[in-house]
């Protein structure tokens, strides 16, 4: 028809994006490996001690809001049971909540980090995170750049600049043989230039990188991850009497306090033993070359904004860390 201006469109052809819940900030308690665990008791406890007082900074940088509410402020905890499985939920995870609890601290939010990387046995229909995330990954060339490089999908790396040759250009002993150094794209006077391996396959199969992992989580809890718009990783409320004794049995997400804020945040803060520097640096690298999905980015703006709350654009500094001394 002609002359009315109407447009008519399937409503399967306008996507929507199912929405989530957020709080101010999404504070993590610690990672630990399945050999800290293996320490027993007083070692957790040595954790959360040395990680109150930060936490507690944590919480009280969080600027007022507008109408003078407090912020909301979750909290959660990461438990490894993708690289190793020492021992049992039933067997870890009240040791885990006690000793939080004897330090004054509350987990409101326990996730498994394989739920970063496998698919839901609930949800076979969707992919793993990492795949998902992995599919969303956009290189950034370097400066003066050729190409000559293989793509991240083939090689597992993802770089934040230029490499060095790795090979002549010139024969061997030639004075015109000069070694080029690596360097960082938009670095500010110095390189300091990061590659990041996302997977190995040793096994026969891909094992995902702790780096690569991290910034998986990071991207779940600010809110960003969807598949096909509908959210991905919801937390499931847990008031079994027990935990079980196999992982698989657990779900990836568990929301442990009934009247904790939201696990989705429109800030990240992590307290992290100082051996995990790297690896964020590396999750870092990560956020800034992710094309993160653009329904879930502007429903943060949009809800920021109407609570007159300040979010910058960029993932990466949506993100911080806190490496105590001594933990």
């Amino acid at each position: 028809m002609s002359g009315t201006g109407a447009v008519f469109q399937e409503t399967s052809a306008q996507p929507r994006t199912e929405a989530v819940p957020f709080s101010h900030l999404s504070l993590e308690l610690g990672h630990l490996y399945m050999e800290d665990f293996a320490e027993g008791p007083e070692r957790l406890y040595h954790h959360f001690s040395a990680v109150r007082p930060w936490v507690e900074a944590a919480r009280a940088s969080v600027t007022a809001l507008a109408d003078g509410k407090p912020p909301r402020v979750s909290t959660c905890f990461l438990i490894d049971d993708y690289f190793s499985r020492l021992a049992t939920p039933a067997e870890l995870l009240p040791p885990l909540l006690k000793a939080a609890e004897r330090a004054g601290l509350t987990i409101d939010y326990l996730a498994r980090e394989s739920g970063c990387a496998r698919t839901d046995p609930k949800r076979p229909e969707r992919g793993g995170l990492a795949d998902a995330v992995l599919s969303r990954l956009v290189e950034t060339p370097p400066p003066g750049s050729r190409g000559f490089r293989p793509p991240l999908e083939q090689t597992g790396w993802l770089s934040n600049g230029r490499r060095a040759p790795d090979r002549r250009t010139t024969a061997a002993l030639s004075a015109a043989a000069v070694w080029q150094p690596p360097s960082e794209t938009g670095a500010r006077g110095h390189s300091v230039f990061v590659d990041v391996e996302l997977w190995d396959e040793h096994t026969g199969s891909r094992v995902w990188s702790c780096a690569f992992l991290a910034a998986v989580w990071q991207l779940a809890r600010l809110g960003l991850l969807r598949d096909k718009g509908s959210v991905v990783l919801a937390p499931t409320t847990w008031g079994a009497a027990a935990f079980p004794e196999d992982w698989d049995a657990l779900p990836f997400l568990l929301r442990l306090n009934p009247s904790a804020a939201p696990f989705t945040a429109y800030y990240t803060c992590s307290v992290l033993p100082s051996r995990f520097l790297p690896v964020e640096h590396a999750v870092r690298v990560v956020l800034e070359q992710t094309h993160v999905d653009a329904g879930a980015q502007a429903q943060v703006v949009a809800r920021a904004a109407a609570e007159r709350f300040t979010v910058p654009e960029g993932v990466v500094e949506r993100t911080s860390y806190m490496f105590p001394p001594g933990l």
